[in-house]
């Protein structure tokens, strides 16, 4: 056994996206090591969000808990991305639920020209749908979701997709087009 357990890679040798997929798989190990390289980063973005260390520390909890189901279902090729993304996406629904918004919220609406009820409802309507638009996009094939982060949320053009992602212009056309159309449909079913 002292043999086998010598020849065993490290568990704190795997990268975050290795982790991740083992993560995914149930290992226990792997998702304490994550935890230790991430909790810190996750600890943050929350209590950026809910200004309340005890709310923080209990989002902290309530990502890493539901890592492993999330993990199981998502192929990631990014994972602090990734976790950052999952912990704001908690926070925010966190806030939903509570009722509250951020004071970064807040000041940002209140500069707004028109403080109308209309337009309040408006704003929280259309960040519901920008974060139901990140869930889909996660859920997109992975060079679907890949083609369309890269064009719409890093502004690249097709060409340079094409390049990065080593595939025809063609290709990258073709695969946006159709994460469009998922989304969409995704979109339309909520």
């Amino acid at each position: 056994m002292l043999f086998s357990a010598l020849f065993r890679k490290n568990i704190a040798q795997f990268s975050d996206e290795q982790l991740a997929q083992k993560v995914g798989e149930g290992d226990k190990r792997a998702l304490a090591e994550l935890f230790k390289r991430f909790a810190p980063l996750v600890n943050g973005v929350a209590l950026k969000y809910v200004k309340n260390k005890t709310e923080a520390d209990d989002l902290l909890m309530h990502v890493f808990e539901k890592l492993t189901d999330k993990l199981d279902r998502h192929e990631v090729n990014n994972f602090s991305s990734w976790i950052h993304t999952v912990t704001r996406n908690e926070c925010l629904m966190f806030l939903r639920k509570q009722k509250r918004l951020t004071t970064d919220v807040e000041q940002t609406l209140l500069k707004q020209a028109d403080d109308s009820p209309d337009t309040f409802s408006e704003k929280l309507e259309h960040e519901e749908t920008l974060l139901k638009l990140e869930e889909e996009i996660e859920k997109l094939k992975p060079l679907q979701k890949q083609a369309i982060e890269l064009f719409y949320l890093e502004n690249r053009c097709y060409q340079e997709v094409a390049v990065m992602m080593e595939i025809e212009l063609k290709k990258v056309k073709s695969l946006i087009q159709n994460g469009k159309r998922n989304l969409k449909i995704a979109l339309d079913k909520k």
